[in-house]
């Protein structure tokens, strides 16, 4: 039976519109597209609620938004012509440009005939008579598929803190995860930034060159490391074009998606000394290497972090010349390492301009926003012509939480989620069968080179659904016993690190009423591929196939 027949009689068996439906046209949905309809031949459809590709990067578009992964990396490695021929300008590619790739890519596959923009997705319940999901749109439109795949990324649901009166500025205000698409200019204004995290760390530098007055509200300091960002020499392009298979080999069974490699010494058996000489070419060097290619133990030993920090701290010092603001710059409170780290242009020195002002708003607290700025828990009252809000998002649960996902008996997967994810592998969750997530929680997502966390998941859940129409079955799920020991194992990971020691989204801690569960799997990308590749090996283990066939039961069983 060709694909194309095997596509249309499970399309009559389940009275469905279309085998798969797609959350999401970004890096995970144009994948997911082409490996089900053009390898698999499957009938599959996008829905995005944005205008075009992208995901996240057709939102981010506030000013200094780009990849903190380097840009050879930062892409798709499945096909080895598409990894070749797109050149990409810089170290850290920007916003526009990683769009501008999607699309290519979008056009190369001819992806953009089965993806429907500007329609977001707000419901998709299970229907347990025909086993299909009905996923409803927001114009009212319902499509019943076998299949639904997530793909709404870990950072795509923006979060506004609900100060009181947000609504009641008169000036302009901006959101950095949901930026005007013709841009911003900030000539001649005051502006108010709220928050100082990564969005806030590439936006600050070139809003302090518009802005007349620019004042910066921080509650956390974070560390930060140059990104060292410019344009790749061309004898470093032309040794990566010579390596791809090595570099595609490399990323995928690696930590973090890097080409970064761990050292074997630890920096608690080292002096500050020798931990100062290992570290001082990572941060001329630019890039994760501090963070992601170093010292092992600097997750686990609070000792051996201290000598990292102390390494930062000096660096802080060094660049900013006031030395209150230097003070208030360094992070307190908290290890190096335990929060998304970010890659800094200019963001501490854009500090020593006379126009540019930072206020901790830790020990003074926003109490309000009036209808001409922000004022502090203290009184102290600031005036602006504009706010932007680098607050962040409701990550990795959020986006699934905001749509109204119903599985087995009606239950409601927030609902489900209520104490923290549940899944099995952060790939499904148990009651809500042919739902699977790309890069969702309780996997490696977050703490990888995301491309390579989502080439793996792609293919991982295209073979689960080839494995569930192979064998005629109507669902694919995980059972309880290897959801409960996914958890449980997620949660064992994390207990002898530093981690939870933070309050970070890692851990939801910047949601009010969020529960404080460590999200990211821990296991790394390169064993957490091989704990997919056994489960695969061993009859995909911990999975239920329902409905399948008897002589596919029995050949199982022979």
């Amino acid at each position: 039976m060709t694909a194309a027949q095997e596509t249309t009689d499970r399309t009559e068996m389940t009275a469905v519109d279309v085998d798969a439906v797609i959350i999401g046209a970004g890096f995970s949905g144009l994948y997911m597209l082409h490996k089900l309809r053009d390898e698999m031949g499957l009938k599959a459809r996008i829905y995005e609620a944005g205008g075009g590709v992208g995901g996240t990067w057709y939102w981010n578009r506030y000013p200094g938004a780009r990849s903190d992964s380097d840009s050879y990396i930062y892409g798709f490695t499945f096909d080895e012509e598409l990894w070749r021929e797109w050149q990409w300008s810089e170290r850290y590619p920007e916003q526009h440009e990683i769009r501008a790739y999607l699309e290519h890519v979008a056009d190369r596959f001819d992806l953009n005939r089965d993806i429907t923009f500007d329609t977001k997705v707000t419901a998709a319940t299970f229907d347990e008579g025909s086993n299909t999901w009905t996923v409803t749109t927001d114009s009212g439109k319902q499509v019943t598929t076998q299949f639904v795949i997530a793909a709404v990324g870990s950072l795509s649901s923006s979060n506004t803190p609900a100060f009181p009166g947000v609504d009641s500025f008169a000036g302009d205000s901006y959101h950095t995860g949901q930026w005007p698409h013709d841009g911003v200019d900030f000539a001649g204004q005051r502006v108010g930034i709220v928050g100082t995290g990564a969005s806030a760390v590439q936006a600050v530098p070139l809003i302090a060159r518009e802005a007349s007055d620019l004042t910066v509200f921080q509650r956390t300091a974070n560390y930060i490391i140059p990104a060292n960002n410019g344009p790749v020499p061309d004898d470093v392009r032309q040794a990566r074009l010579a390596d791809y298979q090595g570099i595609r080999e490399r990323i995928q069974q690696s930590v973090f998606g890097f080409e970064l490699t761990l050292l074997e010494e630890k920096a608690g058996e080292s002096t500050q000394e020798e931990v100062d000489a290992q570290l001082m070419p990572r941060w001329e060097e630019g890039g994760f290497g501090i963070w992601l290619g170093s010292y092992v133990d600097i997750f686990f030993d609070d000792a051996a972090n201290a000598k990292v920090r102390k390494f930062l701290h000096e660096r802080i010092r060094e660049k900013v010349d006031d030395p209150e603001t230097a003070e208030l710059l360094i992070p307190k409170g908290y290890p190096f390492g335990v929060k998304r780290n970010p890659l800094d242009s200019g963001y501490y020195e854009t500090f020593n301009q006379p126009h540019v002002h930072l206020v901790d708003v830790k020990s003074n607290p926003i109490a309000e926003v009036t209808p001409t700025g922000l004022r502090l828990a203290d009184g102290t009252a600031y005036e602006f012509d504009a706010i932007v809000y680098a607050t962040g998002f409701d990550a990795m649960t959020g986006p699934m939480n905001k749509i109204e996902i119903r599985g087995r008996d009606g239950e409601l997967l927030r609902e489900k989620w209520e104490e923290g994810p549940r899944t099995y592998l952060g790939l499904t969750s148990v009651g809500f069968p042919n739902l699977f997530t790309i890069t969702g929680p309780q996997s490696p997502s977050v703490l990888s080179n995301m491309p390579v966390s989502i080439e793996q998941h792609v293919d991982l859940v295209a073979t689960i659904v080839g494995a569930a129409r192979e064998r005629g079955a109507a669902t694919v799920e995980p059972t309880a016993e290897a959801e409960d020991a996914w958890v449980q194992e997620n949660a064992e990971l994390v207990k002898p690190t530093l981690f939870e020691t933070a309050e970070t989204w890692y851990m939801g801690a910047n949601i009010p009423g969020k529960p404080r569960v460590f999200m990211p799997n821990l296991s790394f990308v390169g064993p957490y591929r091989h704990k997919c590749d056994e489960m695969v090996a061993d009859d995909y283990r911990g999975f239920v196939f329902d409905g399948a066939s008897s002589r596919t039961r029995e050949g199982a069983n022979a």
